[in-house]
């Protein structure tokens, strides 16, 4: 993000109104390397290409707010790999990261990674550092730390189905994990603040928070996630575009003040569960709309959105129902933005 687009989004958080209804989306690997035509393997292991899709997104919808912005990533595979998780990148699907937990009794052996040196994480940073004078040069800065939340991350080293079941016949190893992941992301995330002090965002990424109780977040997840949102930052963004209403309601208490949700709950809904001061970054359907539908389908989804809003159109950006799905094509974003007010002057057709 730009300097004029970070200060618009800071406003937008605190309540105040800009000229026009902002729009923004979560880009990442799932859509950016094939919306640029080459494949998630490329995109992943190139330096050069995942700069320049990045790039290629700003310079194409300028209007667009981008999250978090030039995100150095290897997919679901990135804190899992300084675990030790064997990870799998096929040439052009989804990276996956293979569980390290076998049993209960592995969590005792669990040990807290280095985030300087485990895993995936210092070519991330690295990747960043190559790249900081070139987006720089570009008008942006790197503005967020990025991680997976907890649970999300001790689910990927379990298993989905073994942690969950594991919140009801085994709490307290179950905490001990989620001590450790929670000690390992506060760090990961102070070390990306202080190798960038442009940083003043916090970005997490947690679906699993969506599949528990409200009894089981505020004892499972809220005290975690809190530590970690108590790191210095004036955004701080939470995502999990699983059901949210069991923990929206506690949102504002871990200090987020920024949300994507998915499209279980509509905007009203959304604005009553998650209180005054939360803004919301959402959401028309993404697959079924946005990366399926025709551009007048987008438009007319936008147009509800924006009809539900009403006259209050504080502290709402507008987005998808979570991150920018595979196959949107430009033109769909372009009717989005026309549908938001905006003149789109981009190229529609796909870059080859």
């Amino acid at each position: 993000m730009n300097d004029q687009q970070w200060s618009d989004l800071q406003a937008v958080i605190k309540g105040e109104m800009l000229p026009s209804v902002p729009v923004g989306f979560i880009i990442d690997c799932p859509w950016l390397p094939n919306w640029h035509g080459v494949t998630i393997s490329e995109y992943l292991a190139s330096e050069t290409l995942w700069l320049e899709a990045n790039l290629r997104a700003l310079e194409t919808f300028p209007d667009c707010w981008f999250f978090p912005g030039f995100w150095s990533e290897f997919g679901m595979c990135t804190e899992p790999s300084a675990f030790g998780s064997r990870c799998t990148f096929p040439p052009d699907e989804f990276p996956f990261a293979e569980k390290v937990i076998r049993s209960v009794e592995g969590i005792s052996s669990l040990v807290e990674p280095n985030p300087e040196t485990d895993g995936l994480l210092p070519f991330m940073l690295s990747r960043l550092k190559w790249a900081q004078p070139r987006i720089e040069a570009a008008g942006h800065r790197i503005r967020f730390s990025v991680s997976r939340g907890p649970l999300n991350i001790a689910s990927f080293l379990m298993g989905t189905t073994e942690f969950l079941m594991a919140l009801r016949t085994d709490p307290e190893p179950v905490h001990q994990l989620l001590r450790i992941v929670t000690d390992f992301l506060r760090k990961w995330h102070e070390l990306q603040q202080q190798t960038f002090p442009s940083i003043d965002g916090i970005m997490m990424l947690d679906d699993i928070v969506g599949f528990i109780s409200e009894d089981d977040f505020l004892e499972f997840g809220f005290p975690y996630l809190q530590e970690i949102y108590a790191l210095p930052a004036s955004v701080k963004f939470f995502h999990n575009d699983a059901p949210c209403a069991a923990s929206i309601p506690h949102y504002s208490g871990l200090g987020i003040n920024l949300f994507n949700p998915g499209i279980q709950n509509s905007l009203t809904e959304l604005r009553q569960l998650g209180g005054e001061d939360l803004t919301i970054l959402g959401n028309i359907p993404p697959r079924d709309v946005l990366a399926a539908g025709s551009p007048q389908e987008v438009r007319e989804a936008v147009g509800r959105l924006l009809e539900e809003a009403g006259a209050d159109r504080s502290r709402l950006i507008l987005s998808c129902g979570g991150g920018m799905p595979p196959g949107v094509s430009a033109r769909n974003i372009a009717a989005f933005l026309e549908a938001a007010g905006y003149r789109f002057q981009g190229q529609e057709e796909q870059p080859k």
